[in-house]
């Protein structure tokens, strides 16, 4: 495998840049190379004797994929080359977002996949911190790399045979892991958290109102939804998508930790009641997107089951805690719900997409969702049909997102997925006491972090004297902006923030990449407190 000196040199690049340089480096290894500048997509494969050359082209894209991921773990390296939309859109050096009528060279194509990576966000940086989902994990992406090349769909077994087989096992896997014996339970690949929950709910009104498919709302009570103030707006979303309104959707209060409070739950219930709403879903959720609360599930459960409501668990962020025999019991009474929600692309590290909706009744999926199109569905095939889970779907079309997960638990095993899940929450908790013995830094939070995500509060020189109150939170709040913006256009390091109920904007850093070490946390605080020196 080349070095990453000699895959920089060997990438595509534009002709008079850095051509000479990509001549010199192949004729040092002896190889033949490749005018990309005369050649086009029509003579790659399938085109006649397109081999050669279709080998040749994915050699250089290859190249750069590896000096890419080889910069990407270098702290030396920038997180992002930060440019503004207005930038990109008018184009730089010799990348532009226009599309040509006539087609362009190869050479031109290499040099477009370069310039992209560029001056995208390197997500796998050990000091890339801003989001849930980050890490490049190797395994992962040659999975989606085969997953691409397969470019098949999960409708039918006939199309994806191994595919289909891999989902159910990795499903059983799954609601195992959760809790579930094996003669229940059921699920489904999805394209993120997102349509996982509206998954949930439009399972939840099938089961209870099963009507509904054919004769739709006209024939409903008003049905009311019940989630925490802390949970993700997605439930707030599917009420609107599935016709119930959003505003038929009750936030239930928070403790000050971001846990729900089983008797504010109990009251919202009351209350629905009382204006003549039907309840029949409650959303809990295991992992919060802020703060990385954990609701009180075996309360919530108790009051679901009084109530005879759906239970759904939303553990798109904390499900990856199941695979860590430290941290699951903070999901104790996970396996009393009627549904989950779990986003191995997140805590587990497998590249986006990758999320799961698993259901506790077997059947009901296929039940909700069926249509029968006999142009996919036939009966009459020669292998057993029920293996067809695309009527298990509210899509036709669906990627194969199941073989990442899969290669990357054969090459991790469940314990590897537990000891990643372990040093990230490790990484938080070195923040957490780092906060707390440094100066002009303070917690959001006192207690110490039940997941990954630490909220904190940096305080610069010209806020230090001032007291509490409206004018130094209204200063305050401009804090956490300013010092995030200077981040970007350094390219340093990317954490997020955002305010909450009435607290101001604070930085909010999530550890879910197994690259990041405790010398990119120091680094971190040493840069907020460098940016924001003359604030």
């Amino acid at each position: 495998m080349d070095s990453p000196q000699q895959s920089d040199r060997l990438i595509g690049v534009t002709a008079g840049r850095d051509k000479e340089e990509h001549s010199a480096a192949v004729e040092d290894k002896g190889q033949t190379s490749a005018d990309f500048s005369r050649i086009y997509s029509t003579d790659l494969l399938p085109a006649p004797g397109g081999e050669e050359m279709t080998g040749e082209f994915l050699k250089e894209l290859v190249n750069i994929l590896l000096a890419y991921i080889s910069k990407s773990s270098q702290r030396s390296s920038k997180v992002l080359d930060f440019h503004h939309p207005h930038q990109l859109k008018e184009g730089l050096e010799c990348f532009t977002l226009d599309l040509p009528d006539k087609p362009e060279p190869l050479e031109q194509l290499l040099v477009d996949c370069r310039d992209t990576l560029k001056y995208g966000v390197c997500t796998g940086h050990p000091r890339f911190l801003n989001q849930l989902s980050s890490g490049l994990d190797v395994v992962g992406l040659a999975g989606e790399w085969l997953t691409s090349a397969a470019n098949t769909n999960m409708f039918t077994y006939e199309v994806s045979p191994v595919f289909v087989l891999m989902e159910e096992f990795l499903l059983r896997k799954m609601q195992s892991i959760v809790g579930w014996s094996d003669d229940v339970g059921d699920g489904i690949f999805c394209p993120g958290g997102t349509i996982s929950n509206l998954y949930s709910v439009l399972l939840a009104r099938y089961h209870f109102y099963p009507e509904v498919k054919t004769m739709g709302m006209g024939v409903l009570p008003q049905l009311a939804l019940f989630t925490s103030e802390q949970s993700h707006y997605s439930v707030k979303k599917s009420a609107a998508v599935l016709g119930m309104g959003s505003k038929n959707v009750f936030m239930v209060k928070c403790d000050d930790s971001g846990k729900m409070i089983p008797s504010e739950l109990e009251s919202c219930i009351v209350a629905a009641d009382k204006k003549g709403l039907v309840p029949f879903y409650v959303n809990a959720t295991a992992g919060t997107t802020v703060y990385g609360a954990f609701d009180p599930l075996d309360a919530i459960a108790d009051i679901c089951q009084r109530h005879t409501l759906w239970m759904h668990v939303d553990a798109a962020w904390g499900g990856g805690l199941l695979m860590s025999d430290r941290h699951k019991m903070k999901l104790r009474g996970i396996e009393r719900a009627w549904s989950v929600t779990w986003n191995p692309h997140k805590m587990m590290g497998v590249p986006l997409q990758c999320s799961v909706i698993l259901v506790k009744k077997r059947g009901l999926l296929q039940e909700c969702n069926d249509f029968g199109a006999e142009y996919l569905f036939q009966t009459d095939k020669i292998y057993d049909v029920s293996y067809d889970t695309g009527d298990k779907s509210f899509q036709c079309g669906r990627h194969v997102d199941v073989f990442k997960l899969w290669l990357m638990w054969k090459a991790k095993g469940s314990e590897g997925f537990g000891a990643q899940v372990n040093k990230c929450l490790e990484n938080a908790e070195y923040l957490y006491d780092q906060l707390q013995r440094r100066t002009h830094f303070e917690l959001v939070l006192k207690n110490k972090p039940e997941h990954s995500n630490v909220c904190f509060w940096y305080i610069p020189p010209s806020l230090r004297s001032l007291p509490p109150g409206p004018d130094r939170d209204a200063r305050l709040h401009q804090v956490a902006p300013r010092i995030k913006g200077r981040m970007m256009e350094k390219g340093s390091v990317m954490i997020g923030y955002q305010p909450l109920g009435d607290k101001v904007n604070f930085f909010r850093c999530v550890f879910s990449n197994p690259a990041t070490q405790q010398e990119d946390v120091d680094f971190l605080l040493e840069e907020i407190a460098r940016l924001a020196d003359d604030l």
